[in-house]
């Protein structure tokens, strides 16, 4: 089953829709906290070093394929919103196409510049080998990375956030499986980490193709839906490259930020290291609030209903702080037992520096929460400048904290980079969405909320409709060019009102 994200009181759909991604983000984390610890204890701290050397360089490629991805399901959900089946299937093709592009020139190229961009980054000669190892073989696997990342966002563009949760789980339990025999029983070293991770990633794929090919006729693209136009496509390159490049930028300023500790030698990187494991899985939960704050507000653009976005992007920020405030506490008092996890006896200085981390990145999550709903509500929106330029601002916070403070107070400076960062962002994004959300309330509101919520079958007819209770198709108005704007319309078709970018 799916859930329309049109009706229903705003705060409680959002969380609904949030609950299965906080806890798939929680597993993901969990399997690299298993990747991590494996390596680590069985291979050492110089080990661990080499793959989080490789952290920065694989979010500079992979981030941006992950957000392109997400980007190419926004026009997916706005047409669902609307009840337009065609402009979804020809939505969904459109991305596969653009997809399956990417990820072809990613997996040819990248392998080959993996030794010189490491050295470039300055990485310890003793962690070289290991490290281009790790990502070129990452980079291989790139096409199921991607694959999957698009297939999960086009489900959750409908409106089922579960069915993503169950095949992440599931591929996270292989690849911890996979890691202990690659690693602990093989012997496989850091090789057998990323092979472990490639694996699971592509039984995600086949098991997302299965579900949809079964139970979501609605996704189902016909022959004519893969004569997609040139405006077709490029109304997803408008959303999806921002996404990508949003990521990218934020990268560059991670592979500053990892210059900066090749130079502090192997224990500031193994403590950042596993510093970023504990931080991920808190920054997952915030981050999996954005994105369902992403899809709430691209459904109800399609759905017309310009209110329910004011009121449930209002809400969305309060539970993302009061979730911030918990998070942060948790990891100013537990992170130092959360790190030494990671590393074997005889490594205090490494479990120290971290710790140090936790607690200013956890001193600063109420930041990055603000940041999180607000970013994802205006790209629902349809909005990429304003995203894209915070990512701008954060790649300057970041690169000058990371240079200037990491050469006066060297570990310490270079961990101010990040709430640096976030602070610059929420500058630019508080009052780019309050012009938004004063423009939503000069929208017109249509149609009314009838019931408290709307289920939507995912098993229907072979020929691809759905049966849809309380549907309504009514023409909707558009934000940001090429949302949906009528039923079988082109997803190219300019706006009569747009947020203000």
């Amino acid at each position: 089953m799916s859930r329309t994200l049109t009706t229903g009181s705003p705060w409680r759909v959002i969380l609904a829709f949030s609950v299965p991604l906080l806890i798939g983000n929680v597993v993901q984390q969990l399997y690299q906290f298993a990747d991590a610890i494996v390596v680590g204890r069985h291979l050492g701290v110089d080990a661990l070093a080499a793959v989080g050397a490789t952290g920065s360089l694989l979010f500079l490629l992979l981030g941006f394929a992950w957000g392109m991805t997400s980007g190419f399901a926004i026009p997916t959900a706005q047409a669902f919103g609307a009840r337009d089946h065609a402009a979804v299937r020809r939505s969904v093709a459109s991305g596969t196409i653009l997809t399956a592009a990417f990820s072809i020139v990613l997996t040819v190229v990248a392998p080959f510049i993996s030794g010189p961009a490491l050295a470039l980054m300055q990485t310890p000669p003793q962690l070289m080998a290991d490290a281009t190892v790790f990502a070129q073989i990452s980079f291989l696997g790139a096409g199921a990375m991607m694959a999957f990342n698009y297939l999960a966002a086009i489900i959750r563009a409908i409106g089922d956030s579960r069915t993503p949760l169950v095949f992440l789980t599931i591929a996270c339990a292989l690849n911890v499986a996979l890691v202990l025999l690659m690693v602990g029983v093989l012997g496989w070293g850091v090789a057998g980490a990323a092979w472990a991770t490639v694996a699971a990633q592509a039984a995600s794929v086949l098991l997302c193709l299965e579900y949809v090919r079964r139970r979501v006729p609605v996704l189902h693209v016909r022959r004519e839906d893969w004569k997609v136009t040139r405006a077709d496509l490029a109304e997803h390159l408008r959303l999806g490259l921002p996404m990508g490049f949003q990521a990218s930028i934020i990268a560059i300023g991670t592979l500053t930020v990892q210059v900066a500790l090749n130079e502090l030698g192997a224990e500031a990187i193994a403590a950042y290291t596993a510093a970023a494991r504990v931080d991920g899985l808190a920054v997952a939960l915030l981050q999996s609030l954005g994105l369902a704050a992403s899809m709430y507000a691209a459904q109800n653009l399609g759905g017309r209903r310009p209110d329910r976005i004011r009121r449930g992007v209002v809400q969305a920020v309060w539970m993302s702080l009061v979730v911030a405030v918990i998070l942060g506490v948790l990891l100013i008092v537990g992170g130092a037992s959360a790190v030494r996890m990671f590393v074997g006896d005889g490594s205090d200085e490494v479990v120290h520096l971290a710790a140090y981390m936790l607690l200013i990145n956890g001193a600063s999550y109420t930041v990055l929460a603000v940041l999180f709903i607000l970013r994802g509500a205006l790209q629902g929106l349809g909005s990429a400048l304003i995203p894209t330029l915070t990512g701008v601002v954060e790649l300057v916070m970041r690169v000058g904290a990371a240079v200037i403070l990491g050469s006066m107070f060297g570990f310490a400076g270079v961990v101010w980079s990040n709430p640096l960062a976030w602070i610059g962002a929420v500058v630019i994004l508080i009052p780019a969405y309050v012009r938004a959300h004063r423009e939503l309330g000069r929208m017109p509101v249509d149609p009314p909320e009838v019931t408290e919520t709307t289920t939507i079958p995912v098993i229907g007819p072979t020929d691809g409709s759905m049966v849809v209770d309380a549907v309504v198709t009514a023409p909707i108005p558009i934000v940001g060019r090429g949302a949906p704007g009528r039923r079988g319309g082109s997803l190219g078709r300019r706006p009569r009102r747009k947020i203000p970018s």
